[in-house]
Parts: structure tokens; C-alpha cells; sequence
């Protein structure tokens, strides 16, 4: 009776509001079990049992936000467990046993778990029992990121980009070699292996990273190989020093811009290394000495 109930309810939604149905998520078999069929994984075997990232969980059916991280705790109890829910966002229904209290998305039914109260878990004193396999997971993003770039001297380099708004920090240095804890003097022997860089913390909200690639393009000669105007030397050359994929596809697709606008690029691409800060007399270097930058000039390209 209740399939045959199911099964008429579906048909009529499919009449009322088919098109909505359609944009659920694909569920494979055992997905299907416990989100439609209200099963249960195993405990302990779910993909978010001991998961302690921060971010939010979403619907597994729907991708409607569910549980944030920070009312995760670990119960013990073989599947995730939430304190509690994001507002509006778990619907509570009495189990079919009569005994326990079934959670489901309010969005669209999809069968998360169950919920317990009065187990002194925390100081809520509620548990939300949920199944991994109805989750899916969008990590925070983070408040700061790092980018690093080598550019020819890094005095211009840093003179430049901390003119930029979201640029919360920059510092010189070296990377890319095999000395650890170089010296400039070192560098400058062009044995090291290292290149000059810069090291920026920036805000992601305030200045995309795509904006400061673009931008490390546009203040120095890209086309040339281990050298920036009168520097000349390994030490000198042009390369971005991505910290994770996405920042290597980002910068990838900038230079298919410039290639598709016929220039030649020069500049590498190499996964960063441990970054060695320079000196301390480097560092802020024009604003120390009241300079300018000598071979870094701001070129409009983008």
C-alpha cells in the first residue's frame, strides 16, 4: 500500500510540477536506498563520520543547505551528527515505528536521518543522526588566499601590487631552487636555482586571483627569458608559483588570453615550493628609500 501510495504521489507531482522533479540530483542505487526508501547506511562506513572540514552540508537530492560545520560533533555514534539544523532547513515527521522522529529535507523530502534529544551530547542536548550518503559537502571559502609570482627584481614587483585593494600582505623572496634559507648574495650567484618572488596574502572577495595574474602580466615583460630589463640571470625569470588547481587552471586560461593575443609568454608554471622570505633591508624596498621601480612599468593588456 504504501509503494502504491509513493507511486501515486509521484505521478501527480510529475502532472502538477514535472519540471521541478527534473532538477534533482541523479541518485545511483544505494543513494536511492536510503533518500528515497529511508534505509540506513552502515555506521561508521559514511564518507562524513569523522569528517571535520568547514563548510556547509547540502542536500544529497537537492543541494539545499542543511547542517553547518561548526554544529558538528562526534558522537559516537557511527554516523554525523549535528546539534542543529540551518534555519527552515530539516523537516521532522513521526518515524513509521511510532517511536523515533524522522528528519527529511524541507526542500524535497529526501530521508537524512533521525533526531534525539535529552542524550547531553552537547549543550543544546539535540542530535541530528544523519547519513552521509544523503550529504554533500561545500567547504568554506577561505577568508585569505596566497599567491606568489616572480617577475624580474622583486622590488618592483612588491612596489606594485600593494597599491592593490584586498592585498593584505606582501613580502620578498625566493623560491623555486634547492638552497634552503638562500641568500641574496647567493641568488644573485644564479647557482641556487631560485628565482626572485613575491609572496601576497589577499582577500578573494575584495580582488579575484584571476585580477592579480592579470595584473602580474601587465607590470612586467612577460616575453622575456631569465631576465627583466637590465637584470639578467635565472634569478630574473618570469613564473607563477600556483598553491593550488585552481589557481594553475586560472592562470592557464589567462595565458591562452595573451597567447590567442599574440604574444609570446615566457613565463612558467610551477607548483609552489617553501618560499624563503628575503632580507629584511628588501622588503618594502621603495617605500625605504623613496625609489621607483625600474624596470616595472604598469602596461594596460586586459
Amino acid at each position: 500500500m504504501k509503494i502504491v501510495i509513493v507511486s501515486l504521489l509521484f505521478i501527480f507531482s510529475v502532472l502538477l510540477g514535472g519540471d521541478e522533479i527534473m532538477k534533482y540530483n541523479e541518485l545511483n542505487a544505494e543513494e536511492e536506498r536510503v533518500i528515497i526508501h529511508k534505509g540506513t547506511e552502515r555506521p561508521f562506513s559514511g564518507e562524513f563520520y569523522s569528517y571535520d572540514k568547514s563548510g556547509t552540508y547540502l542536500c544529497k537530492q537537492c543541494d539545499a543547505p542543511l547542517f553547518n560545520s561548526e554544529d558538528k560533533f562526534d558522537s559516537n555514534c557511527g554516523w554525523p551528527s549535528f546539534d542543529d539544523e540551518i534555519d527552515g532547513a530539516v523537516n521532522q515527521i513521526k518515524d513509521a515505528d511510532g517511536v523515533r522522529t524522522e528528519i527529511i529535507c524541507n526542500n524535497c523530502g529526501a530521508h537524512l536521518g533521525h533526531i534525539f534529544a535529552g542524550e547531553n551530547y552537547t549543550d543544546k542536548n539535540i542530535r541530528h543522526c544523519v547519513n552521509s550518503i544523503s550529504l554533500n559537502f561545500i567547504p568554506e571559502k577561505p577568508k585569505f588566499e596566497t599567491a606568489i609570482f616572480a617577475g624580474g627584481c622583486f622590488w618592483g614587483v612588491e612596489h606594485l601590487f600593494k597599491k592593490v585593494e584586498g592585498v593584505t600582505d606582501i613580502s620578498v623572496g625566493y623560491i623555486g631552487g634547492d638552497n634552503e634559507d638562500p641568500s641574496y648574495k647567493e641568488v644573485c650567484s644564479g647557482t641556487t636555482g631560485h628565482a626572485e618572488a613575491v609572496k601576497i596574502v589577499f582577500e578573494p572577495e575584495k580582488v579575484s586571483y584571476e585580477e592579480l595574474v592579470k595584473l602580474f602580466f601587465e607590470i612586467h615583460d612577460f616575453t622575456q627569458v631569465n631576465r627583466q630589463g637590465p637584470d639578467i640571470g635565472k634569478q630574473y625569470r618570469s613564473a607563477i608559483f600556483y598553491t593550488n588547481e585552481d589557481q594553475k587552471e586560472t592562470a592557464k586560461t589567462v595565458i591562452k588570453i595573451l597567447i590567442n593575443k599574440n604574444y609570446s609568454v615566457a613565463t612558467s608554471l610551477v607548483e609552489a615550493s617553501k618560499f624563503w622570505d628575503a632580507e629584511e633591508y628588501h622588503q618594502d624596498y621603495y617605500n625605504k628609500t623613496g625609489g621607483n621601480p625600474y624596470c616595472h612599468i604598469y602596461k594596460k593588456i586586459f
